[in-house]
């Protein structure tokens, strides 16, 4: 009888599984496992709201094995070391895993490689819709601009998703570890799984979401980038499920699909992005506490950003045009490290994903694959456009709920402004001066 080891690391899912569908078919038995490894804990990734989130994900996971007949094997340790041992122990004849884009996925895969030579099989199209270096521009290894690698994307073939497999037949008597939740930082977290991620899709009316999709108040987003992050959701799965309802809500939701495959095949190519600007303007950030502490702790006079930046910390989440706002403001207004940022919300995001943080984050520090580098988002025409009455702002910084209409954006301008709420960090007409300045440019963005 022939058995076969799959490695789950963001693939969190029975549902279009390449690797757990190619386990299954290449022997008898298969041993599904996860390892907790302390090195994600040591790189600083182990978020609580991440980790709570991961805890409830992979107690989905197992049980939705058990119906089939199988289990979940969690171990601790290295996880190449952790695999490799496993599979010597089970005489497996193969080991499959998702291809990753960081720099750790890269690592474990070598280290696993090393170990197993021909028996590891890595499988790409799992964390993405098209694999990273799938579609390439002549010459290159990436694309480094969004516009062509979409059209390209467009072209791509992609893979028909896979059924979720009806039996698992796992070997009884395997010891694993328990997986130890701990409590999350925010008031409340999503429902963990990929039960609860197919439902969330299914209730999710994507027909509004071209028009809502920027809309502060209206929060009409999808929501399912925490399952996106760890795999409950196959992001293949989602294109063909948007292209089939149709219509131009699904279209601009497909299209942050590709966003989403565009920054890992850039991180792929360029593990190091995910700590070193992709391409450096020489930028000597300033560095000051107190205007850090402020940005984070949502104290910085600017409702819009204080807004975002405490739906951040209660929630473990922030609507989009918050993130781009709120960086916007950290990195070109207070002209502090992009890198302070993106670590800060790495430290709360349920969905805290390395490729869409970190270079989300250099696209709006002008550091990354913006071909518009010296854009500064303008906080107040941004709220008047994207929260026009003041109704986002409201939910988040109840204090000044009682300031009418767009008056609730610019406090300082009013006599009924609440005594607790601060001054603006920055005079709000200088948004863009710290940034303009040590550049050299003369004119503001947007």
């Amino acid at each position: 009888m022939t058995l076969a080891v799959v490695l789950f690391t963001q693939d969190l899912r029975l549902h279009d599984n390449p690797a757990l569908h190619a386990a299954c078919a290449a022997a008898d038995q298969v041993v599904p496992l996860f390892v907790t490894d302390p090195a994600i804990a040591a790189a600083g990734f182990d978020a609580p709201n991440r980790r709570a989130f991961l805890a409830g994900c992979l107690a989905d996971l197992d049980a939705s094995l058990r119906r089939i007949g199988g289990r979940l094997l969690v171990r601790e340790g290295d996880s190449a070391q952790r695999t490799a041992q496993l599979a010597a122990e089970l005489g497996a004849v193969s080991v499959h895993v998702a291809a990753g884009v960081s720099g750790y996925a890269r690592r474990r895969e070598e280290r696993l490689r090393a170990a197993l030579g021909d028996r590891l099989r890595v499988h790409d199209g799992s964390l993405t819709a098209v694999p990273p270096g799938a579609v390439t521009p002549a010459g290159r290894d990436h694309y480094a601009v969004f516009t062509p690698y979409h059209r390209a994307w467009q072209r791509a073939g992609r893979r028909s998703p896979l059924p979720a497999p009806r039996a698992v037949n796992t070997p009884t008597g395997l010891l694993g570890a328990e997986v130890v939740a701990v409590e999350p930082t925010a008031r409340s977290l999503p429902e963990p799984g990929e039960g609860a991620a197919r439902r969330a899709w299914r209730r999710w009316h994507s027909a509004q979401y071209a028009q809502l999709h920027d809309d502060l108040a209206a929060d009409g987003t999808s929501h399912l980038s925490p399952y996106l992050h760890f795999g409950c959701l196959s992001a293949n799965e989602l294109v063909h499920l948007a292209e089939r309802r149709g219509g131009p809500g699904a279209e601009a939701f497909v299209r942050q699909l590709v966003w989403r495959d565009f920054h890992h095949q850039v991180l792929s190519a360029r593990p190091a992005a995910a700590h070193a600007d992709y391409r450096t303007r020489n930028d000597s950030w300033r560095t000051d506490e107190a205007e850090l502490a402020a940005w984070q702790q949502g104290r910085t006079g600017f409702p819009i950003i204080d807004a975002g930046m405490r739906q951040l910390v209660e929630t473990g989440w922030m609507h989009n045009r918050a993130r781009l706002l709120t960086a916007s403001f950290l990195a070109k207004s207070l002209y502090l490290d992009w890198r302070l940022g993106a670590r800060h919300f790495l430290a709360h995001l349920v969905d805290g994903d390395l490729a869409n943080n970190q270079l989300n984050w250099q696209w709006v520090a002008g550091t990354g694959t913006d071909t518009r580098p010296n854009r500064v988002l303008n906080p107040l025409v941004q709220a008047d456009r994207y929260d026009p009455d003041g109704a986002y702002v409201r939910r988040w910084v109840p204090e000044l709920a009682a300031l009418p209409g767009r008056e609730i954006h610019r406090p300082w301008r009013s006599h009924d402004r609440p005594a607790d709420y601060p001054d603006p960090l920055i005079a709000p007409e200088s948004t863009g001066v710290r940034f303009r300045a040590a550049r050299g440019i003369a004119k503001d963005g947007n």
